[in-house]
């Protein structure tokens, strides 16, 4: 049931893979270039001390100076050693380049979409793509692709050397090469596979772990530790069990190319030998230069078959790849990059959103005006749209029927840069960063002063906790904020829409989880922030409902993602 789907996403990744090879391979022409210019220099290198061997072997010494052979020796293993830290410097800045650019295309699309992705993917999942996925992609272009090359390249001219000097040896180097790609592609299918099931293995490590970590407090509670461990135990092993048949494989393909450099070598230095006890080796020179030439011949293909890998796991981060959701491109013509924003109006004209036509629309025929400076209450039951709606203005969905627009722009025509410009946005739970006070309020406009930030912390009432601190402002907190409490933290999001001073404040639930007393001071610090600005409140508070109609704030209640009654209409 499930094959059509996944052969569409493999065909997907080879497309994309392909067309991304073709810049790796014009990116690799120097490694290429290096690695065809250190086989000229080993076979330098090895004629140099088969000269010297030579001499050594009838006693020549003392009319042949070995000085010069030496020297050449040392020169060129000098040039080698410098041609091998060059060629390791320009791969890490190949790879460098290749995971920037690919994980800045990855991290765009993603972010263009949004929590959204949220209903399809676990976030492990994604974050493996742009971390674990892109990473495994820097030995595909920095590695397989010039080791490709050069096994190809290296070993043939190798060969044609040898053919001018011994065609029976040069036939021999060329059966023997030749065993290694075959090995290494029968060996290669079932490595391909193991580093896909080994790569799921992890990835299911990984969405268990940061549940788990999300979850212990109900974990303990529930008294389940125990379990827990055993399946995190059991979840570990599997994916040990899956890297050791990776490695198993790994070995298989390196004891094949062994073999097949032993056997080039045992079957050369055999014939030298029956040759030279027989009298019929007069002169050892170009022998000796053949035989050392034999680890040379198999070094490219060693590199390669260390490489072989790349290969699959380039293949399934290339799958994931492709089919991560395309970044919505506004089209030239009607992209806005900016809206006069001295006060702003919102409209929602007959916008309609549907997730999933099975399950019927999200909203429908939702249509309402915010003017400037004015304060609208969004009420309704758990599942009428509220949510949807304030995704809509985030830019994280577009609707799927009729339109939204800041004042006479569609929001669908609005650059990201322009509507997050536009947009201060306050949710139930905000996400504190690991990281100082001054740091997640600074998050908002990291180009702002300290007296800005100070500022913002005052108005928002951060100072009057924040002072009771170690370090006050510098004070450093845990993961998720840490160490503050729900209306703490509430207070630090104000923090950051007063230094953002965007015109559009969307809140969203702001103080749902918070105690009455608490609930009133959040209350107290959003009737200053919402001062002059256009906002749009989510919330089933009656205390927030009461403080918007002391406003004389309107208010419109969603059903079924449908408006059922507005009040305060002018």
């Amino acid at each position: 049931m499930t094959s059509a789907p996944s052969s569409a996403a493999d065909k997907r990744g080879q497309i994309w893979l392909a067309e991304q090879s073709v810049a790796g391979r014009r990116a690799a022409r120097r490694l290429i270039a290096m690695g065809v210019g250190n086989t000229i220099l080993a076979a330098s290198q090895a004629g140099c001390m088969a000269v010297l061997l030579a001499g050594i072997l009838r006693d020549e010494t003392q009319t042949v100076s070995p000085l010069f052979p030496a020297l050449g020796f040392a020169a060129f293993a000098l040039a080698r050693a410098a041609a091998g830290m060059a060629t390791e410097g320009l791969t890490f800045r190949i790879g460098a380049t290749v995971r920037r650019r690919l994980r800045s295309d990855a991290l765009g699309r993603l972010l263009a979409h949004g929590p959204a992705l949220l209903r399809e993917r676990h976030s492990v999942a994604m974050s493996a793509i742009v971390v674990d996925r892109i990473e495994s992609l820097d030995g595909y272009f920095a590695r397989w692709i010039p080791a490709a090359a050069v096994a190809v390249l290296s070993p043939l001219l190798m060969t044609l050397v040898v053919l001018a000097l011994d065609p029976l040896a040069a036939l021999v180097l060329a059966a023997c090469g030749a065993l290694v790609p075959v090995a290494m592609a029968l060996s290669g299918i079932g490595a391909g596979r193991a580093a896909s099931r080994q790569f799921t293995a992890m990835s299911r490590l990984q969405t268990r772990f940061l549940d788990r970590m999300r979850g212990i407090a109900t974990i303990v509670m529930y008294g389940r530790i125990e379990d827990e461990t055993r399946a995190l135990g059991m979840a570990a092993n599997e994916l040990r069990m899956r890297t050791m048949r990776v490695l198993r494989v790994a070995f298989l393909s390196s004891g094949a190319l062994d073999l097949a450099a032993a056997a080039a070598l045992v079957i050369l230095a055999i014939r030298a030998g029956t040759q030279y006890a027989a009298g019929g080796l007069s002169t050892p020179v170009s022998t000796l230069f053949v035989l050392l030439l034999v680890p040379e011949f198999f070094a490219p293909l060693r590199n390669f078959s260390a490489a072989y890998q790349d290969r699959f796991q380039a293949r399934d981060a290339a799958r994931d790849l492709a089919n991560l959701p395309e970044q919505p491109v506004p089209l030239p013509l009607l992209t806005v990059r900016h809206v006069q924003a001295q006060g702003l109006t919102v409209v929602f004209d007959h916008v309609g959103l549907t997730w999933d036509a099975t399950r019927g629309p999200v909203l429908s025929d939702i249509s309402f005006r915010v003017a400037p400076g004015e304060t609208l209450v969004v009420a309704g039951p758990s599942g009428a749209g509220k949510s949807s709606l304030i995704e809509i203005l985030l830019g994280f969905v577009r609707p799927t029927e009729g339109r939204v627009t800041l004042n006479g722009a569609d929001i669908a025509d609005l650059v990201p840069q322009a509507l997050s410009r536009l947009t201060a946005w306050i949710g139930q739970r905000p996400v504190l960063f690991a990281g100082t006070l001054r740091e997640n309020i600074r998050f908002a406009r990291p180009e702002a002063t300290d007296a800005e930030v100070a500022e913002a912390a005052q108005f928002a009432r951060v100072t009057s906790f924040a002072a009771g601190l170690p370090q006050g402002l510098d004070t450093r907190l845990g993961e998720a904020g840490y160490g503050l409490s729900g209306g703490q933290a509430q207070r630090v999001a104000i923090a950051r829409a007063v230094l953002k001073n965007a015109p559009l404040l969307l809140l969203d639930e702001p103080t749902a989880h918070l105690d009455p007393a608490t609930e009133n001071e959040v209350l107290d610090s959003l009737r200053r922030l919402t001062l002059g600005r256009t906002v749009i409140l989510v919330s089933h508070s009656t205390a927030a409902h009461a403080w918007n109609a002391s406003w004389g704030g309107r208010r419109i209640d969603l059903r079924d993602g449908q408006i059922v009654r507005a009040r305060g209409e002018a």
